[in-house]
């Protein structure tokens, strides 16, 4: 009896083993996907309106990009902030290095333009909302290594989804719905920076 008892305990600490080395092999399986290859984050604050919301929007950024110099002018891109690198920031990719950039100095003051060639290893990043953003125009030319990944899809958030509950065959599609709430959910309280 005792070692039926023993036996028994055995395959409930065996199970608990096994379920335990699966929940961590997923844990490391996230922080690798989260850190080398995709993020998940929340771009929050005015300075890239109207492409992101005031309130703000979760979005997704590859890492794959940056670490191959597959980024362009026109890309929005994940900096490590150059003022405080605790910080990660959001803003549009205007100029490689060698590239000219014509940017407003003070447009909240005055119209004057002012033109920068964007030196060797650096980029040139603006917000979409020039008025409220901090950006190159007061840091200057950000060192290309602070570059963390490229924006690549904006998920959108629950008060948007009822644009998508219809599935091509015209029925309403309550699952998808659903999941889209789970998956925003989750990304918004667990899997997701909060970006300025």
């Amino acid at each position: 009896m005792v070692l039926r008892k023993l036996w028994h305990h055995r395959s409930i600490v065996r199970e608990a083993w096994h379920r335990t080395i699966a929940v961590a092999n997923f844990l490391c399986g996230l922080h690798v996907t989260n850190t080398y290859l995709c993020t998940a984050a929340l771009a929050y604050g005015p300075s890239m309106l109207p492409t992101f919301n005031l309130t703000g929007d979760l979005f997704l950024a590859e890492r794959l990009s940056t670490r191959f110099g597959k980024v362009r002018p026109g890309d929005v891109v994940l900096v490590r902030s150059p003022e405080d690198p605790r910080k990660l920031i959001v803003k549009r990719l205007l100029g490689m290095e060698g590239d000219s950039v014509t940017y407003v100095v003070d447009p909240k003051n005055s119209s004057r333009c002012d033109i920068v060639v964007v030196p060797k290893g650096h980029v040139w990043i603006e917000g979409d909302n020039i008025y409220a953003s901090r950006d190159s125009r007061q840091v200057g030319p950000v060192p290309y290594s602070l570059l963390e990944g490229k924006a690549f899809c904006k998920v959108p958030s629950p008060l948007h989804l009822r644009c998508i509950r219809v599935n091509l065959f015209g029925e309403p599609n309550y699952q998808l719905c659903c999941s889209l709430w789970i998956l925003y959910l989750f990304m918004m309280f667990v899997g997701s920076q909060r970006i300025i």
